[in-house]
């Protein structure tokens, strides 16, 4: 096997050389594994926009390396979809997550300790697993590469409470070079994930790829009633015609604009969290495969799409976030041709996301009533399942989400073990400070607001939109764009 950098790119890759910021990630890497580096901790935050080749700042590497690399990604379907690409190229790589059998669970540790396999993909809750745990510390691990890094920081728009004990995790498999790759991270998330990484910032460097994408158009509307916003979406599908996505917070928002597409004769795909997995998975695959050019979808949709040919993303309603809203609008014109960016903005829009980010902050007393209920009476709860447990917490609103965000966070901190709806949920340990400390609850509820504000000021300001989302995200004294609708004014 090839170990230079860029025949490693060029055999398994097929891409004649690198492009921004890779060769110098990538050479930091391997110069601090092989000794070369001045620095021998040559750890990197990699802030790179959606589709500007992050995977490959720890892929190619992994192939250089003597050891493995461990790969943690937050999700089943990305991880799964990764593997798939490597492996059609003859990369040893593969994953483990809940999916998988335990023989097979088993075999693929296994495969990876012995080194048949480069990569393995994990997420980052397979470390509460004790039989894993002291498999893993026995590993040669080269290479931590650490995606969705955003995940780690309670101030991100994504937070999973294992991702910040990754920390932890670098201890067990003794601290090995570390890579980190997001497309969005404020200031305040960038300094929150190498705290949590455990790393000095000294051995980290930062390497932000800014905000590059000249293809894109970003515009926005005002949108008073449902026929400007469906005038506004039939702009975009006509405008622009292709592939595109629109995104809507609310489910009964998109399957009522459903309806009136297909009334008009607009073959398109659904995709929400009410439907099957596997109806899910099918309509992502003919997204990609381009069966179906257009999805109307809630902002579950997307992450992994390695679709290049996205003609416009539309937001229909305000996401929660400039963080959210930068991500996913990265999805569009990945193969570099114009594409649009369109925010549709409406007034009912941010009640939504204000109950949007209550629902996702239970206040601490919640949690403790909760864990109260399951621990005094876990017979119950199992059987009764949620609706009891609503009735106890004397709440019956089916729109509130508190529960499901309670009982998630309680699962992710290893509160609890088992579901509800399988009837094995039960308490394994008392409620960690951090979900009920009120003044924790009011910084964090603040810092959510303060982040839909963020949207707000987007809509509204008369400077270059790229600007906006640059100075944002840490980057100053960015050029106008001369692309996007306050600079065509």
């Amino acid at each position: 096997m090839p170990r230079e950098p860029l025949e490693i790119l060029q055999k398994f890759f097929g891409f004649s050389s690198f492009r921004g910021a890779q060769e110098k990630i990538i050479r930091r890497l391997v110069n601090s594994e092989n000794g070369k580096d001045p620095h021998p901790a040559g750890h990197c935050l990699v802030l790179m926009p959606t589709g500007a080749g992050k995977s490959l700042c720890y892929q190619v590497p992994a192939l250089c390396f003597e050891g493995g690399t461990l790969v943690l990604s937050p999700l089943i379907a990305l991880m799964q979809d990764q593997v798939d690409a490597l492996r059609k190229k003859d990369i040893p790589a593969s994953f483990i997550n809940a999916t998988v059998s335990a023989e097979d669970k088993e075999t693929r540790l296994q495969q990876f300790l012995d080194g048949h396999i480069k990569m393995l993909y994990v997420t980052p809750e397979r470390f509460r697993k004790p039989e894993f745990v002291e498999k893993i510390k026995t590993a040669r691990i080269s290479l931590l590469a650490v995606d969705e890094a955003h995940c780690i920081s309670e101030w991100g728009h994504d937070f999973r409470p294992d991702y910040s004990r990754i920390g932890e995790f670098r201890e067990l498999i003794g601290n090995p070079l570390t890579i980190a790759l997001t497309a969005t991270a404020t200031p305040q998330v960038q300094e929150d994930i190498i705290d949590k990484l455990q790393v000095d910032p000294a051995d980290m460097q930062v390497f932000h790829q800014g905000i590059e994408r000249p293809n894109l158009r970003l515009e926005a509307r005002d949108v008073i009633s449902e026929e400007e916003k469906l005038a506004a979406i039939l702009y975009a599908i006509n405008t622009y015609p292709g592939s595109g996505i629109i995104y809507f917070s609310l489910i009964k928002s998109l399957e009522y604009y459903s309806d009136v597409l297909r009334r008009k004769g607009i073959h398109h795909g659904i995709y929400h969290g009410k439907l099957e997995a596997n109806q899910r998975k099918r309509m992502q695959r003919r997204f990609i495969e381009g069966e179906n050019t257009l999805v109307l979808a809630t902002n579950a949709f997307g992450m992994g799409i390695d679709k290049p040919d996205i003609r416009f993303v539309v937001h229909a309603e305000v996401p929660g976030s400039l963080e959210a809203y930068y991500q996913e609008i990265g999805r569009a014109g990945r193969d570099g041709l114009p594409s649009l960016c369109l925010l549709l903005y409406g007034q009912n829009d941010l009640a939504t996301q204000m109950e949007f980010i209550k629902w996702s902050n239970p206040q601490p007393h919640f949690y403790d009533r909760l864990f109260g209920l399951i621990y005094e009476n876990p017979a119950a709860a199992n059987s009764m399942g949620s609706d009891y447990l609503r009735e106890q917490l004397n709440f019956k609103n089916r729109h509130d989400f508190r529960l499901e965000t309670a009982l998630n966070m309680m699962d992710r901190y290893g509160v609890t073990e088992g579901v509800l709806e399988e009837q094995n949920l039960r308490i394994l340990r008392e409620l960690p400070e951090a979900l009920l400390d009120e003044e924790r609850y009011q910084e964090k509820l603040k810092n959510d607001q303060l982040k839909l504000l963020s949207m707000v000021q987007y809509f509204r300001t008369e400077e270059c939109r790229r600007v906006f989302i640059s100075e944002y995200f840490g980057f100053s004294d960015e050029p106008r764009c001369g692309n996007c609708d306050c600079c065509n004014l």
